[in-house]
This record gives C-alpha cells, structure tokens and sequence, in this order.
C-alpha cells in the first residue's frame, strides 16, 4: 500500500468522525481555502460556510463510511463511499459521498465534497 493510499484511508476516517463529532478544529486543518461542499439538500457551501455548519450539532449518529474507493491520479485523488447512519427519528439510513482531495506543499487537502442521501 502506498504511503499516499494509507495517508487518505486515515485522513478519510478522520473526515467521517469528524462530521460525527462536530470537529471543526479538524476541518480547519484538512480543508483546502477553496474547499466547497454540495449537501444533500442541494445547497453549495464554501469553506466558511462548511466550518460554520460542522460546529452544529448533527442530528445523526452511528456514521460509518464502507465500500471506501480511493483514486490516486498524481497530487489529485478522489474518494468514494457509501454511509450508513442512524437518523434523529432512530430510523437506519444510507447515503453516498465523493470527496476530492488535492497534495499541496506535501499535505493532502480536502478541496471539494459532495454528500448525498
């Protein structure tokens, strides 16, 4: 496994807790200045505006990421999963997301994300 494929599987891990968790300290770390998010609502966020929505509390629980595929094109990769997670209401839900990410000054950095359900 590439040093590159083991760096993304731990920073993908940590992306999925960090929703979970509310860590916005953490997305202040791996997200790119021109990061933007496309939520399942259909609204486009910007860095600041994805920071500002993290530090609310989700209404989900139990997040998990599987069938994880990770795609290594020289300094860009893309990252897609499947979810599965526990609504407000206790329902057992799924829901898919694509994250690309980008090496710059020898850090991978998260540039854009797209979250379905």
């Amino acid at each position: 496994m590439s040093q590159d494929l083991e760096l993304l599987t731990a920073l993908n891990r940590d992306y999925v807790a960090s929703v979970q968790n509310c860590d916005v300290k953490r997305f202040d770390e791996i997200l790119a200045p021109e990061f933007y998010c496309s939520n399942p609502d259909k609204t486009l966020v910007d860095r600041t505006g994805f920071l500002e929505q993290t530090a609310r509390p989700v209404a989900i629980r139990d997040l998990h990421a599987f069938d994880v595929i990770i795609r290594i094109m020289g300094d860009f990769a893309i990252i897609h999963a499947a979810t599965s997670y526990t609504t407000a209401d206790g329902q057992q839900a799924t829901g898919r997301y694509t994250d690309c990410w980008a090496k710059k000054n020898g850090k991978w950095l998260a540039v854009s994300a797209h979250v379905s359900r």
